[in-house]
């Protein structure tokens, strides 16, 4: 059973620091995400950027960062890679001539079954490792998590 081979293979690093074994768990997810993603041409980044148009195509350059925890201040080099592979463009805000509002291109519609097909695969490959309480657990622990950096 995959639960007996978890606490077998993976004890947990510095006294069990949350921190560092967070982001060692991290790193190993994000290394599954990769190999899922491997045959196109997007980073990990640039699939979370899409996924999130999907939810919400037109959305300001600053609300996008914060949609998949970026600091708005060192998007911009994301944004210009996933323009430049044409999945999406920057039009103006009709509203606010200082704000930039980021669309899917044909292109970026285009990938939205491959991309949503991808992430439906590894969040059910991550679900398979625990069972379903253990993994309501997590997502609130995940849950509060998120929201660390409003604290203070």
């Amino acid at each position: 059973m995959m639960q007996d081979k978890i606490q077998q293979d993976n004890d947990l690093l510095f006294d069990g620091s949350v921190w560092c074994n967070l982001d060692v768990a991290l790193r190993s997810v994000d290394q599954a995400l990769r190999r899922r993603i491997r045959p196109s041409e997007l980073t990990v980044i640039e699939w979370y950027i899409l996924r999130a148009l999907y939810e919400e195509d037109g959305r300001h350059a600053s609300e996008l960062a914060r949609a998949v925890g970026r600091a708005a201040t060192s998007f911009t080099p994301n944004l210009d890679k996933l323009q430049s592979k044409d999945y999406i463009e920057r039009r103006p805000d009709a509203a606010d001539r200082r704000a930039v509002r980021i669309f899917l291109t044909q292109k970026g519609h285009d990938a939205r079954e491959e991309v949503l097909e991808n992430a439906v695969k590894v969040d059910r490959e991550m679900r398979e490792l625990f069972d379903a309480g253990e993994f309501a657990g997590f997502e609130t622990v995940v849950r509060g998590l998120q929201i660390l950096d409003n604290l203070g």
